[in-house]
């Protein structure tokens, strides 16, 4: 009889364990749906009628296909030319930012660290109060950084909250004792850092690598405080031209207007697909490391 009750119990367990990943899954699918489909929107938009886009005709395919906006993005070099500066900003940025976070975590891990306590206090201070939008311009000016390359990339040199991520995951997984012991083989704290702390740390890394290399990837605010030049411009203030101006710039072969705004609606959805494509491409793959990195880096150690 004691058995029988307990094979009936886990019997209705399981069946209550399988409704509820019914339930589960069915609630995430459409919450998947509801956060996928703009980004489907987009991709169809690019490809449909701007007529029928404006009338609202598009839900889930593409009415009149055509190719004319990416026709369009593959001729027009400002695009391309602003597409390169990002990935410069993008790449060069990222590995400023990774070398200075991890070089600046490694020392605030330290317990036995004699100046942690006051440099983590000014690092948390810049987290509550900045300088403000005109200091910094001046200060930029000052240091002949404004209207070059160099304002994208130093500028956001560090992010104090991806400090204490690092900084907290340095801490709970690389033990003082390991230090200890190479310290006694006559290791020093920068052959211990160059060759135990960052191979230890691929994965704390590489969420760093994405939160950064997707912040230098969208940001247009300071190229358009700092960045005069067009031929500086990133992607996404291209991009952001467009969106206000609703209007196609370097489309000598488009004669009326109508054609001009078919063309700049189209071009819109685009490069906003042109300008998401990389990210969306790369994540994929930094996914497993960013989840575990992100939950160990997130304890405080």
């Amino acid at each position: 009889m004691k058995k029988k009750r307990l094979h009936r119990g886990f019997r209705s367990q399981s069946l209550s364990d399988k409704l509820f990943d019914i339930l589960n899954y069915g609630l995430l699918g459409l919450f998947a749906l509801i956060i996928l489909y703009p980004m489907y929107f987009i991709i169809i938009a690019s490809f449909s009628d701007p007529v029928a886009i404006n009338n609202g005709q598009i839900s889930f395919w593409p009415v009149g296909f055509n190719t004319l906006g990416y026709q369009k993005i593959f001729e027009n070099t400002k695009i391309w030319r602003s597409y390169s500066n990002t990935i410069f900003y993008t790449v060069v940025g990222t590995t400023i930012n990774i070398f200075l976070t991890m070089m600046m975590a490694y020392p605030l891990s330290r317990k036995n660290f004699f100046a942690r306590k006051p440099l983590l206090f000014l690092a948390m201070f810049t987290m509550y109060f900045q300088g403000g939008m005109i200091p910094t311009y001046l200060w930029m000016n000052d240091l002949h950084l404004y209207n070059t390359p160099w304002v994208m990339v130093l500028l956001p040199a560090m992010n104090v909250f991806n400090l204490i991520i690092a900084m907290n995951y340095i801490a709970t997984n690389i033990p003082e004792e390991l230090y200890e012991a190479a310290s006694i083989d006559g290791c020093s704290h920068i052959a211990f850092f160059t060759k135990m702390v960052l191979p230890l740390s691929k994965t704390i890394i590489v969420v760093l690598v994405l939160y950064y290399g997707v912040a230098h990837w969208n940001e247009f605010m300071n190229g358009l405080i700092y960045l005069q030049d067009e031929g500086l411009h990133p992607l996404q203030m291209t991009l952001r031209s467009i969106l206000l101006q609703n209007q196609a710039s370097g489309l000598g072969d488009v004669d009326s207007m109508m054609e001009q705004q078919k063309a700049a609606e189209l071009l819109k959805y685009g490069v906003i697909i042109v300008s998401t494509l990389p990210v969306l491409v790369i994540y994929p793959f930094l996914q497993k490391h960013f989840e575990k990195g992100i939950m160990v880096g997130s304890v405080k150690g």
